[in-house]
């Protein structure tokens, strides 16, 4: 188990190192979102903009019209949705800006509702230009940011918190818009974001152990959309499921059922995530299971539409 924010800092001194033009802008955060660990090693390439988001996003366009790639790092509710307004104006110029939410969804546990970011994926995908990454476990993180590097304009990276298995990637690589990650059958398909990762697989392990046959699949990359690939992999499942650590409105279940009404594909169907709720304050795996984001969940409901 390795918690996916961890590698936030080795990634950025991994780019740095390679000689990419980057610097990393901090609100007051640096060691929970662990840039403080660049900011150790390139000071001079470090900038503390307080707890003062807005200022921080428009500092970000400022270095990247200066032809500079910034990143700023910073909790997932934040850099979303205290700065929406900076970051739509960022998309309309095409800004070459990185944004890395960490602490998404209820990861945040006991900061209650004011922390849970639970609408990131709203906020972002609906604006035109940006790429939105979902990495998973840690490795996929570096690996995101190497990605996100090398895409021209603004990029939403979405990191989670808690400890969570690494994938064995000799089965399947890294995933870097949609793949499904396990098959053995059409009964269900899984669809999860990256931090969901660990209550996807119990869930899809615990349905298997039933004698049913599914797929789960990975859904790396939230915009740009690989409808192609989507429209591959589920078009013959019986039951069609969505986890996240979001709301289902507007997110990873909010953008799938737009697909399936696009492409007329008509599954039963299961949206696992908050429900149109705020949340509160609590560890935040006890949160999470309790409002319905877990393997076990997951399993029971998908379980219950299988003929």
């Amino acid at each position: 188990m390795k918690a996916p924010r961890d590698e936030i800092g080795n990634a950025l001194i991994a780019l740095k190192n390679q000689g990419y033009p980057l610097v990393v802008i901090d609100s007051d955060l640096a060691s929970s979102t662990r840039t403080d660990q660049f900011q150790a090693q390139f000071p001079e390439h470090f900038f503390e903009m307080g707890i003062a988001e807005g200022s921080a996003m428009s500092f970000a366009i400022g270095q990247a019209l200066e032809g500079h790639i910034p990143f700023y790092v910073n909790f997932a509710m934040f850099v979303t949705g205290t700065a929406w307004t900076q970051l739509r104006q960022a998309c309309y110029a095409g800004a070459n800006i990185k944004l890395v939410g960490s602490h998404p969804g209820m990861d945040d546990g006991p900061d209650g509702a004011s922390h849970h970011a639970l609408e990131d994926l709203a906020l972002t995908r609906v604006l035109p230009g940006i790429t939105v990454l979902l990495p998973a476990d840690a490795e996929e993180v570096v690996e995101a940011f190497e990605q996100a590097i090398n895409i021209k304009g603004p990029v939403y990276i979405r990191v989670a918190r808690e400890p969570m298995p690494v994938r064995d990637k000799t089965k399947v690589p890294r995933v870097m818009d949609i793949a499904a990650i396990e098959d053995t059958g059409n009964d269900f398909a899984i669809l999860y974001e990256g931090t969901c990762l660990e209550q996807a697989t119990s869930g899809y392990q615990g349905l298997l152990a039933e004698g049913k046959k599914g797929k789960l699949i990975h859904v790396a990359c939230l915009k740009p959309f690989n409808e192609q690939r989507f429209c591959q992999l589920v078009k013959n499942v019986g039951v069609l499921a969505t986890i996240e650590n979001h709301t289902v409105n507007g997110g990873l279940a909010g953008l799938i059922a737009e697909m399936l009404i696009k492409h007329g594909i008509n599954p039963r169907t299961v949206r696992l995530g908050t429900q149109d709720t705020f949340t509160e304050s609590g560890n935040s795996r006890q949160l999470k299971a309790k409002y319905g984001i877990s393997g076990e969940q997951l399993q029971a409901q998908i379980s219950s539409l299988i003929d």
